[in-house]
C-alpha cells in the first residue's frame, strides 16, 4: 500500500526566547513548543493529508497564537482539502480567524505567514502566504515551488524579514490572495516545508546537499543542525514530506 511519511522537528533556534512557530501533519499539531528530536508520522495516501508550517509575524503580539490558530484550522478541514479552490477558502477563513481573535486588544495586529501542501492520490496542492517555503527535493536538486510574499531584495542581499502578505499582522482587516498549485506525485517524491528560520541562515545549495546524503528523522536532524552552526538566529520549523509503497 503507498503511504506518507511525515518527519517533523520545530525549535526555537539560540537567539529568541520563544517559539512562535507552529505546525500541522494531518490532526497532529504542534504549537509553540519544542521537539527534542525529529518525529516522524505515517498516513495511508489516499484521504487528503495537511501538512504545513506558520511562523507567527516577529516583533508583534502574540506570534504563536496567530500560528496555532493557522495550523489547527487546517488540522480541522485538512479532510476536505480536496480542490485548489478548497485549499483557497481555507487558507481565507485562517486570515479571518487571526482577525477575529485580534479584536483582543492584546492581540491586535499578530499575525502569521504559512506554507505548507495537501498530499492527495495523485497529485499534491502547494500552498503559502507569506515567506515560509515549500521545496521540491528532487535528484536534481531543490527546487521553491511556493511563493515569497516579499519585497524585491537590495544588490547583494539573500534574504529579508519584511512581507508583503500575512494571515492577519495588520490593525484592520487585509484581504489576502493565497498562492496555490498542484504539482504530480509519484513514489519517491520528497518535499521539504520550513519556516525561513531554516532558509535564511542556510543557503539553499547547502540544504540540498544535506537532502542528497540523509532522508528521514537524519535528515530532519541535519537540517535543524544547519541553522544552529549558522547561529540560530530565528525560529526553526520544518517537515519532510516523503512518498512511499
Amino acid at each position: 500500500m503507498e503511504y506518507v511519511t511525515v518527519t517533523a522537528l520545530s525549535h526555537p533556534g539560540l537567539l529568541r526566547e520563544h517559539n512562535e512557530d507552529s505546525l500541522v501533519a494531518g490532526p497532529w499539531t504542534l504549537c509553540g513548543t519544542m521537539t527534542e528530536n525529529p518525529q516522524t508520522l505515517v498516513f495511508p495516501l489516499g484521504t487528503p493529508l495537511v501538512v504545513a508550517v506558520a511562523d507567527g509575524i516577529g516583533g508583534q503580539p502574540a506570534g504563536e497564537v496567530a500560528s496555532a490558530l493557522a495550523v489547527r484550522q487546517l488540522a480541522a478541514l485538512g479532510p476536505s482539502l480536496d480542490t485548489e479552490e478548497a485549499v483557497r477558502d481555507a487558507l481565507n477563513l485562517c486570515n479571518d480567524a487571526v482577525y477575529a481573535a485580534g479584536r483582543d486588544p492584546e492581540l491586535n495586529t499578530m499575525g502569521t505567514t504559512v506554507a505548507g501542501a495537501v498530499v492527495l492520490a495523485e497529485s499534491l496542492l502547494v500552498f503559502n502566504v507569506g515567506d515560509s517555503r515549500v521545496l521540491d527535493a528532487t535528484a536534481d536538486g531543490l527546487r521553491q515551488v511556493s511563493v515569497d510574499d516579499s519585497p524585491p531584495l537590495s544588490p547583494g542581499r539573500r534574504t529579508t524579514s519584511l512581507v508583503t502578505q500575512a494571515l492577519g499582522g495588520t490593525p484592520d482587516f487585509s484581504p489576502i490572495t493565497p498562492h496555490v498549485r498542484e504539482a504530480p506525485l509519484s513514489a519517491g517524491d520528497r518535499y521539504l516545508v520550513c519556516t525561513d528560520g531554516l532558509t535564511d541562515p542556510v543557503p539553499e545549495d547547502d540544504l540540498n546537499d544535506l537532502l542528497q546524503l540523509h532522508s528521514g528523522g537524519r535528515a530532519a536532524f541535519e537540517l535543524w543542525k544547519s541553522a544552529i552552526e549558522a547561529g540560530g538566529p530565528d525560529n526553526i520549523t520544518l517537515a519532510l514530506i516523503a512518498i512511499g509503497e
